[in-house]
């Protein structure tokens, strides 16, 4: 296929070159046609583009194409300034149009009026003629599918019983109406297909019987008229309804939602279509109506014991299945339009040779008797259209079967296009194709027809055999007007086995997709555990089936929402298996990003099993909370709460989608159980405005005594980690006034709850194991003693910073004050920032600085507080690469800095010392980047 042009040309400036004609507007109010040059000779005239403003310079020179493909210009006068492409009225001069040099306004605007747009060439109408030829195959292979189409599914239009009985002659006048309408709508630039094949909706016949027999009961087929007049109106409204749905789905730009739909609900109703089809081929071909083909033991010795009968079925099922035979061991597009082609020659070669004569055969069920239809013409389906004749409510209680078959509807052209675009290798705008769509079927809903729709495989062979041109797409619609206008008197010679055979090969084809081909596809649809695979499977499987039946043996309407609702059921029961809990763990393997000294580290990691995180992830609903409900319940129930009692329970909801209002109840349930035991929950991954956040709010959860929120699991378990330390400074405290122990932490300031908490239990086996550890690790941590006249700092924040990985001696380190210079800094203060050069590295004396770590665009930022005791820049000073992080002080700080010049001199003046400070800079720096990565890593 030939690349769309865009639709305008930019000239250069100052250029006097007429620009090719590209496209022009559509008055029906499509998108804008983009051809090719070769298919622009069937435009009409366009607007004539607006001439120059005066000017001395300017002339007016004869059009001459430059070149064989340049066939004529033509401007958009709404996009175009006062000079036209080329500088000038560029028409060639005809009598009584000849145009002065200089031009006065009122003469420029007389032109404008007067002066044709395009020019017709002798090259234009060659390339005309030649694309026309070439086009020749595609359009009679085209025509050859719209007859076998038209007569195979423009008969069953109707069903075949009562007031309806002769009325396929009609349903195929109302198959050519749509299939131009169609075909009109994506030539005239409606699709970007240029080659696209529309034609009637064949696959929503069984609805179309539905309404028709649902009109006809309440009605009473005592009264013809009317039954026939709102049967009309129903299939009118339907392609008005499918044709509304399908510009709102592209003007929202909501092609994409069809995929959503489950697709094995779509299967199955595929499948149920193609067991209509088959049963409609056996009516057909037995020549018998839709209602005496019932499921009795005498309608089955009527098919299988009468000799003929079994003759004027089995006949067109074997050409069916030998159709079948052949295409699967010859590829080639041509083999079914020619096999429908043989059939009839076959037929009347054998009817010749035998002597027989064509009203017997019509008698005996061998070629359509179409009665008094048979010189019928194509317009008369308009004869009944009468709007006194209407009858309302039985129109209006046929909409659930409306709404069924538009449901049906609207889920082929989001299918078909993106195929039919993969197998030409061309993009396409899905959207653009259904505001088309919904531009056929309302032209068809206005010229009271059927709905239509863009087919796959006509489009696909359409192109292989030259098609792929509007002009094609143009000459298609107009031979399939020929065969409408022709009228249905043809049918009548058609043997009913070309009919049978062919229903009967879509019908087949739809069972064997439906059946067939998904037996092993549903297997890798599903994303559970190996031991409900196979169940899954065969729950959809099963699903399928029972889709067919239900529309076989009662009604497609049913099929349809019993598929809705089993899947809806199997879609809880599935989801209810998935484990909406995707880790469980304690503090002592999660801890927060901040940086701390070794001791406050030991301390935490032994006070937090008293935290449990559980991380939750999915949609949380009545069937997913259960399984969450019980777990909490067996951490604070039991042996478990014996071995390890809890005080924080965080549930981090950052991977959970929604809560539903019976999962939103059960965190009331869990809160009121948690309150008992005296256990704090601690919700974080969302915000109170989220969706989570305002269900949580709704059943008053969030703000309950005992429930703390955080925007991030790091953040819920630096405020735990706080109030576990300072509930320890707390106690110490309260038992020496005179405790020098005091620190300033990171985060949150509301951490009194900790301590009131903690003492609220005083003999509690949590408080004791606080105590403990505490005993044993905070509680031994060093505190120099120095002589008179010695200075206590910087020594003190170097036996904080570095006693837990080496020796840290007064007297060793004493010469390193003199190059330590002392920094006191407030909050908000950047330090510095990400990438730039390093001055030096830090040790923290007191305060708090927070570092940001950017990744990548689509990374989340890292953060990770450091409190007193610790060190900040140390690798980048020492490997003297750029800063990795973006340093801000959190709260006010006094620091001790190092430069790379004093780090340089201290190398010189002091090496052993150098060597040993480096050494335990670089030691305290791993343990640092150990916990950080073990946090980072717990978060997955």
């Amino acid at each position: 296929m030939r690349p769309i042009a865009s639709p305008f040309s930019s000239p250069s400036s100052g250029s006097t070159t007429p620009r090719p004609v590209q496209a022009r507007p559509q008055p029906s109010g499509l998108s804008l046609l983009r051809p090719t040059p070769s298919s622009l000779s069937s435009a009409s005239p366009s607007l004539p583009s607006p001439s120059p403003p005066p000017s001395s310079a300017s002339s007016t020179p004869t059009l001459t194409p430059k070149s064989p493909n340049v066939v004529s210009t033509e401007t958009t006068p709404l996009l175009s300034s006062s000079t036209p492409p080329g500088g000038s009225t560029s028409s060639p001069t005809r009598k009584g149009y000849s145009s002065p040099a200089t031009p006065t306004p009122l003469l420029s605007s007389l032109l404008r009026r007067r002066q044709p747009a395009i020019s017709v060439s002798p090259t234009k109408v060659k390339n005309l003629l030649r694309n026309g030829v070439k086009s020749l195959p595609a359009v009679l292979l085209g025509s050859l599918l719209n007859v076998l189409d038209g007569v195979s599914y423009g008969m069953i239009i109707f069903p075949a019983t009562g007031v309806f009985a002769d009325l396929g002659p009609m349903g195929v006048s109302m198959f050519f109406v749509s299939t131009v309408l169609a075909q009109l709508a994506y030539t005239c630039g409606g699709s970007e297909f240029a080659g696209a094949n529309g034609s009637m909706m064949i696959e929503v016949v069984p609805f179309f019987h539905i309404l028709a027999t649902s009109i006809a009961r309440q009605i009473g087929e005592d009264h013809p008229k009317e039954v026939i007049a709102t049967t009309l109106a129903a299939y009118a409204l339907s392609s008005v309804l499918t044709g509304l749905s399908f510009l709102l789905l592209g003007a929202l730009k909501l092609g994409v939602i069809i995929g959503f739909f489950p697709r094995h609900i779509l299967v199955g109703c595929i499948g149920g279509v193609g067991a209509f089809l088959i049963e409609t081929a056996l009516t057909i071909s037995l020549r018998i109506t839709d209602d005496d083909f019932t499921m009795t033991w005498e309608t089955f010795k009527f098919v299988f014991g009468n000799s003929h009968s079994l003759a004027l079925w089995v006949i067109p099922l074997a050409l069916a299945v030998l159709l079948r035979i052949i295409s699967s061991r010859i590829k080639h597009q041509l083999v079914f339009p020619m096999y429908f082609m043989v059939i009839p020659t076959i037929f009347y070669i054998v009817v010749a040779a035998a002597q027989l004569n064509l009203p017997s055969l019509r008698e005996a069920g061998w070629v359509f008797d179409m009665g008094p239809g048979e010189h019928e013409v194509w317009n008369k389906f308009y004869s009944y259209f009468d709007l006194g004749a209407v009858q309302f409510a039985p129109l209006w209680t046929t909409l659930p079967t409306q709404f069924a078959l538009l449901f049906f509807n609207i889920l082929h052209p989001p299918l078909n296009v993106p195929a039919l675009a993969v197998s030409l290798n061309t993009d396409v705008d899905t959207n653009r194709e259904l505001v088309s769509h919904g531009y056929s079927n309302l032209l068809a809903g206005i010229f009271g027809t059927v709905p239509n729709y863009l087919v796959y495989v006509n489009t696909l062979l359409f192109y292989r055999v030259g098609g792929g041109t509007r002009i094609a797409g143009f000459l298609l619609a107009v031979a399939t007007a020929l065969l409408l206008f022709i009228g249905t008197g043809p049918i009548a010679y058609i043997p009913v086995m070309v009919v049978g055979a062919l229903i009967f090969v879509l019908g087949i084809d739809l069972v064997k997709e439906a059946l067939w081909d998904t037996r092993h596809r549903v297997s890798r649809q599903v994303f559970f555990t190996p031991p409900t695979r196979n169940l899954l499977s065969k729950t959809e499987y099963i699903t399928i089936i029972c889709i067919m039946i239900c529309m076989t043996v009662w009604d497609f309407v049913i099929g349809v929402l019993f598929g809705i609702i089993i899947s809806c059921f199997v879609f809880v029961v599935q989801n209810s298996q998935r484990r909406s809990i995707r880790a469980l763990y304690t503090g002592e393997t999660a801890m927060s990003t901040v940086r701390r000294p070794s001791l406050q580290r030991a301390y935490i990691r032994e006070v937090s099993k008293q935290t449990t995180i559980l991380r939750l992830q999915g949609f949380l609903f009545f069937g997913t909370i259960t399984y969450v409900e019980e777990t909490i319940r067996g951490i604070i129930d039991g042996s478990s709460w014996q071995r390890n009692p809890v005080r924080f329970l965080i549930l981090d909801l950052s991977l959970v989608a929604g809560v539903d209002m019976s999962s939103a109840e059960a965190f009331v349930r869990v809160q009121r159980l948690l309150s008992g035991k005296g256990v704090t929950l601690v919700f974080c991954g969302f915000l109170a405005e989220s969706s989570v956040g305002k269900a949580l709010e709704c059943v008053e959860v969030l703000g309950a005594d005992g429930v703390e929120l955080f925007s991030t699991l790091n953040d819920a378990l630096e405020w735990t980690e706080n109030a576990y330390l300072r509930a320890w400074l707390r106690s110490q405290k309260s038992e020496s006034l005179n405790s020098p122990l005091d620190m300033t932490l990171p985060g949150r300031h509301d951490d009194d709850i900790g301590y009131q908490q903690m003492n609220s239990l005083a003999c509690s086996p949590r408080l004791s194991q606080i105590r403990n550890a505490g005993n044993m690790t905070l509680a031994n941590e060093p505190r120099p003693q120095l002589e008179s006249g010695h200075t206590i700092e910087p020594y003190n924040t170097l036996v904080k910073a570095f006693s837990s990985y080496g020796d840290v001696n007064y007297e060793e380190f004493r010469p390193l004050e003199t190059y330590l210079q002392r920094m006191s800094v407030p909050a908000g203060m950047v330090m510095w920032t990400q990438g730039e050069p390093s001055d030096g590295l830090y040790i923290i004396q007191s305060g708090v600085l927070r570092a940001q770590y950017r990744f990548s665009e689509y990374t989340p930022n890292i953060e990770e507080s450091m409190v007193a005791g610790t060190v900040a820049g140390e690798l980048s000073a020492l490997s003297g690469l750029p800063r990795n992080a973006t340093v801000i002080v959190e709260h006010p700080a006094v620091l001790w800095k190092l430069t790379l010049e004093k780090l340089r001199q201290l190398n010189t003046d002091e090496p052993e010392l150098s060597r040993t400070f480096q050494q335990l800079v670089l030691k305290a720096a791993k343990m640092d980047y150990d916990i950080l990565l073990s946090a980072l890593a717990s978060r997955q």
